[in-house]
């Protein structure tokens, strides 16, 4: 892989979007399963098959969304980047522990230490994802007027 030094930070930028990636297409697999009767999976996602499929997709978005970064070639410092990839994947897992745990995905919040922590980690994922993108589409949007 090609590096320019100024650009050499951004790598985490395509690693993390291939992970997610991955994880999107083991999503559909185990949505194919679901839909095929494989045994364990319902064990598994016990919740609403919707929340497996927002997850999926979820997953999907942010891939596409840190590739597009990735292709901008605009350097990005480094807590822009990880805010990038970490949220990427917190906000795509809140679908995911959603259609894992039935008991998070109710219209009224039952009270517990785990709907706390869910709560918190919702609320984490957030500020984390909004900050890395807004800051990134900050960033790509003031290099335009440099370089243009």
């Amino acid at each position: 892989m090609h590096r320019d030094s100024e650009l050499a930070g951004n790598v985490i930028l395509i690693r993390g979007a291939t992970l997610w990636l991955l994880m999107a297409l083991v999503l559909a697999w185990c949505m194919v399963g679901l839909g095929f009767g494989v045994p364990v999976l319902p064990t598994i996602f016990g919740g609403k098959f919707s929340r497996l499929l927002q997850a999926h997709l979820d997953f999907l978005l942010m891939s596409a969304l840190i590739f597009g970064f990735y292709a901008a070639r605009v350097p990005l410092p480094w807590h822009v980047r990880w805010a990038m990839v970490v949220g990427a994947f917190t906000n795509s897992s809140l679908f995911l522990m959603r259609a894992m745990f039935p008991v998070l995905d109710t219209p009224a919040p039952t009270e517990g230490w785990f709907q706390a922590a869910f709560r918190s980690y919702l609320l984490a994922s957030i500020v984390l994802t909004s900050y890395g993108f807004g800051k990134g589409a900050i960033i790509v949007l003031r290099s335009t007027f440099r370089n243009g």
